[in-house]
């Protein structure tokens, strides 16, 4: 016969152990199975397209004005340019890093 602290316990292992196959099973295929990582693809858009229209409504994001952008791409095409020029020199003669 068993006393009610055992059954109590046993009882929570039960539910312990269902507990954690499913878990298991909604995290299958996905790493780690926990926080915005281990959301489906969906969820994280809608959570980060709340936080953008969050951040304009507030005013914290930033807005590239034409001369910023137009500064910052030719940065990009500057470093591209001096990559290319120093994997040609070091016999490199494919460059992978331009896209």
């Amino acid at each position: 016969m068993t006393s009610q602290h055992d059954q109590n316990r046993q009882d929570l292992q039960h539910s312990q152990s269902a507990a954690q196959g499913q878990a298991g099973q909604q995290g299958a295929g996905r790493p780690g199975g926990r926080g915005f990582a281990g959301m489906d693809r969906e969820r994280q858009r809608e959570i980060a397209s709340q936080g953008g229209r969050a951040a304009h409504a507030s005013g914290n994001a930033h807005q590239f004005t034409s001369e910023e952008a137009r500064a910052a791409g030719s940065k990009r095409h500057a470093n591209a340019a001096a990559r290319a020029a120093a994997n040609r020199g070091q016999g490199g003669g494919s460059d992978s890093s331009l896209s």
